[in-house]
């Protein structure tokens, strides 16, 4: 499936802006499950100065420097990537987790595409022993991973609810967790936490999800979002599996990826710091389109 994808961020500001820095993480990776046909970042007030690096997970970061008086930044982001994740195989078919789970821990793989990197706790996902004892129901003795990890994803989206107003980026996961509530980033975050506590290794997907308007009905322009979902490494020869806990699916086609961290820190598609003062207000418009429905 191919996809055009446009992903536009404003910031508009009280009083002027005399100086900002922004480390930009908006140009979609190449993986073996997708492809970046081409892609672009323009940033309005042009920049005084540009630093581009690829991090330490892969992600290509993008350093600019404003220092033009201005009232409003606007960054967008425009790509085009083909995705093609193979269809899921039998998940009774895969090693035991605790295989998998003995293979990472002997790893001596450093680069990030290998499990060692996403095995350890961060700031924002440490071990929480109660979140350990709750993925820990999904993996009982030899049971195959896939299996036990799409049994908690389902878990997770039955249990605890959808809710955009009850955390912030800044909410502690064991918050989250004991609420029950939260978004995609918590969700995420939440079972990211169980399967390190029972040492396997998970990493942090940050990207776009394929929403489909209901029928009849054109899809509106900037309704998309930006999206987080999970990637349980499954050994071997599967690799690195998808698994989207706040809809209970496997990722697939519909899921375009655009940063793989330990956390949501690793991967923000936009962070950095200004020199100013007054309020500021933030807008973002994504556009997520497959080129077979363009005009």
């Amino acid at each position: 499936m191919n996809y055009k994808l446009r992903h536009r961020t404003t910031y508009s500001y009280e009083d002027e802006v005399s100086f900002a820095r922004c480390v930009l993480r908006l140009t979609p990776r190449s993986s073996p499950t997708q492809t970046v046909l081409d892609s672009s970042v323009t940033v309005t007030p042009a920049p005084s100065r540009e630093l581009d690096r690829i991090g330490p997970f892969g992600a290509r970061m993008l350093t600019v420097t404003v220092d033009t008086p201005h009232k409003a930044l606007v960054i967008e982001a425009n790509s085009r990537i083909e995705v093609h994740v193979p269809p899921p195989g039998d998940p009774q078919a895969s090693p035991p987790w605790e295989t998998v789970r003995a293979t990472a821990l002997a790893t001596t793989d450093l680069n990030a595409e290998g499990p060692a990197a996403y095995l350890f706790p961060t700031s924002r996902t440490p071990i929480v022993p109660e979140i350990t004892e709750y993925a820990r129901a999904s993996f009982p003795p030899g049971r195959p991973i896939v299996a036990a990890i799409d049994e908690l994803n389902r878990r997770i989206h039955a249990e605890f609810r959808y809710d955009p107003g009850a955390t912030e980026v800044s909410t502690p996961v064991a918050q989250a967790f004991a609420a029950r509530h939260g978004v995609c980033q918590d969700f995420a975050q939440i079972m990211i936490c169980g399967l390190r506590g029972l040492g396997l290794p998970a990493a942090y997907v940050s990207g776009y999800l394929r929403t489909i308007p209901p029928p009849g009905q054109p899809r509106l322009e900037g309704a998309d979002a930006t999206h987080a979902w999970v990637a349980v490494w499954c050994g071997a020869d599967l690799g690195w599996v998808g698994v989207d806990p706040t809809n209970a699916i496997l990722a697939g086609n519909d899921h375009l990826v655009l940063a793989v961290g330990r956390d949501y820190a690793d991967v923000a598609p936009i962070d950095g710091v200004i020199l100013a003062s007054g309020a500021q207000t933030l807008k973002v418009e994504v556009d997520v389109i497959p080129e077979d429905a363009l005009p």
